[in-house]
């Protein structure tokens, strides 16, 4: 029962396998840091807001409880029940985010309507897509040739129908990460490459109908080009950004140091939270972090190519790209790689939506590796069984 409301305390851990071990841990680790940079990031905004510091902090100490809670039941749930579950989720989920769109019934913040507000809590369904994105996704690909014409048809119609629904939101980055991530999944499948050259081709002309119709998406990648042109207006955030990184240098200003997040630097307990933890930690701390992130893909990598079964493969390559690709995009937007973007840093950025669909990826990662595991041991002893058996035949 302990295991569950504190998950840390785990005696079951020590017969895992390695990898599900060290994704475990390095989620933890992952889990502390993100909270040690939000108690930073956050005080002043939430002090200046609720006068009390500790309001985000708590608030997300409380989501991330939840959260790891339902990471310790995934954790030991088979993923053969969560592919069950994954088509009805996500037309439930659908629903959610086509409710967004209705005006009224979609919480509009900051000119867009991502949130569903239920009392004083805010949920994004699209957020609660991404983890049932990566199953369904994964099933549908990996059992691509068993699928007949309508079954293809219908699942991509629903893909579609999820990426426009996002778009529509608007919320253009989410929906390129999750298409990007389901393309990826299909090339994993071994999807015939016309088949994903046209989906490609698709996905960009997509992209360019968006921002062609959408000013601010416009104006997002003309600052990006040149915030400088008009840093007190379009490429406000982007220069405010660099100031903070800049102004870390190689070694970092000092825990809670941080100047650009008192009201200069926007969202910086959300999209710009990579800013204040460059600022602080400087050079150093950003490529310690970035290590963290390489060792973190490349345990994913190493439990997919060990995975011998097809779509539990695709989902451990699904959850990966969504948990590093995710946290590499956010960096990007924060040191002007990439146009800016409403993307969190999983597991850093404050909010309750993030939080669970990022512990919820990386149970199935971790479930991935323990079943693989189970697996390999299952057929390690049949073998042995079997030669038992055999050698006493023999005997006898």
């Amino acid at each position: 029962m302990w295991q569950y409301i504190i998950p840390i305390f785990d005696p079951d851990v020590k017969n895992w396998s390695a990898e599900a071990r060290l994704l475990r841990w390095m989620t933890f680790l992952w889990l502390l840091v993100g909270l040690v940079v939000l108690f930073s990031a956050s005080y002043a905004l939430a002090d200046s807001r609720f006068d009390n510091g500790l309001y985000y902090f708590i608030r997300q100490l409380i989501w991330l409880w939840i959260g790891l809670i339902g990471f310790n039941f995934l954790v030991r749930l088979p993923i053969e029940n969560l592919l069950k579950i994954a088509p009805w989720m996500i037309l439930l989920v659908l629903g959610l985010i086509l409710i967004t769109l209705i005006p009224g019934l979609g919480a509009n913040i900051n000119g867009a309507t991502r949130w569903i507000k239920i009392g004083p809590i805010l949920l994004q369904p699209s957020e609660f897509m991404k983890p049932f994105l990566v199953l369904q996704g994964a099933a549908v690909f990996g059992g691509w040739p068993r699928l007949n014409v309508n079954q293809r048809l219908t699942w991509i119609a629903i893909f579609g129908l999820i990426l426009a629904g996002i778009l529509l939101q608007p919320n253009l980055s989410t929906t390129a990460l999750c298409g990007i991530t389901l393309w990826l999944i299909a090339l994993a499948s071994g999807l015939p490459l016309s088949y994903m050259t046209s989906t490609a081709l698709l996905g960009v002309t997509m992209a360019v109908v968006s921002v062609t119709f959408r000013e601010y998406q416009r104006k997002r990648i003309l600052s990006f080009l040149d915030p400088w042109q008009d840093p007190r207006g379009d490429g406000y955030q982007l220069v405010q950004s660099l100031l903070a990184i800049g102004s870390g240098g190689t070694t970092g200003s000092g825990y809670g140091l941080s100047q650009q997040k008192l009201f200069y630097l926007p969202f910086p307990d959300t999209d710009f939270i990579f800013a204040v933890f460059g600022e602080e930690f400087g050079f150093i701390g950003g490529i310690l972090l970035l290590i963290m992130l390489f060792l973190y893909a490349t345990l994913a990598l190493i439990v997919a190519v060990k995975c011998r079964h097809r779509i539990k493969k695709l989902v451990a390559i699904g959850a990966m790209v969504i948990l590093i690709g995710q946290s590499l995009l956010n960096i990007g937007v924060a040191t002007g790689s990439l146009p800016t973007t409403g993307l969190p840093f999983p597991l850093f950025s404050y909010g309750g939506s993030s939080s669970l669909a990022s512990l919820f990826l990386a149970a199935l990662l971790i479930r991935v590796a323990r079943e693989e595991n189970d697996s390999l041991e299952r057929q390690t002893w049949q073998k042995g069984a079997g030669s038992r058996e055999k050698k006493l035949m023999a005997d006898g």
